[in-house]
């Protein structure tokens, strides 16, 4: 028997509790440099598309990704705070760093996963969670990146896989503060949270139906 419909709402609602709970009111995020630099061989995508546990909990599955960081991209605000962030008043996405290896996997298989894993067409928000550190953006770090974020929300539009326009912001990156600490790996360290369950555990298991040849082998 499904799981009834008031008892989904509630679950999200507290979850979302603890998502608000969990920010603290002393000391910022990690100071990280305006331009930020790969790896040699590897690029950086930072992208942003509602919960950063959601986002963080996809990418970290797939080939070819070597490190996922949940952070805040895109404000005003110099190292700003979780609790700050989460007012909507700093100008920061709640986004994620991704480093990857083109060899495997390129930047536009990238975007074109993450298009399709959120909501790209709904206004500063993904679900239940509103405002505008919930939009969803693409942080370009070169010309090459700009291209090919527009080519390929050009593409998801004209393969009409959403009946509304995709309002995906694309914008030049600036800035990225890592988030604090018990943001890292948040999915996988509280399965049973209620936000995770209601939320994030049933957008993971749709990507890893869809994307299943594309997951990291399993220890």
């Amino acid at each position: 028997m499904g799981v009834p419909i008031v008892c989904v709402v509630v679950a999200v609602a507290i979850g979302q509790a603890a998502h608000r709970s969990r920010a603290r009111t002393t000391g910022g995020a990690k100071h990280m440099t305006t331009k930020a630099t790969a790896p040699k061989g590897r690029e950086i995508a930072t992208l942003a598309g509602g919960c950063f546990w959601c986002v963080e909990a996809i990418f970290e599955e797939l080939r070819g990704v070597e490190e996922v960081r949940s952070g805040y991209a895109g404000g005003s605000v110099v190292r700003p705070t979780y609790q700050q962030v989460c007012t909507g008043a700093t100008g920061h996405a709640e986004a994620v760093r991704i480093v990857f290896d083109p060899r495997v996997i390129s930047y536009a298989d990238i975007l074109r996963i993450f298009l399709a894993s959120h909501d790209p067409t709904t206004l500063n928000r993904q679900g239940a969670d509103i405002g505008t550190q919930y939009r969803s953006a693409i942080f370009t770090h070169s010309d090459a990146q700009a291209a090919t974020a527009r080519e390929i929300i050009d593409e998801v539009t004209e393969a009409k896989l959403y009946a509304d326009p995709i309002v995906t912001e694309v914008t030049p990156f600036t800035n990225f503060y890592e988030a604090e600490g018990y943001h890292e790996d948040y999915f996988a360290r509280n399965p049973e949270q209620a936000y995770c369950r209601a939320v994030i555990a049933p957008k993971v298991a749709k990507f890893r139906e869809k994307y299943r040849a594309r997951l990291k082998a399993q220890p």
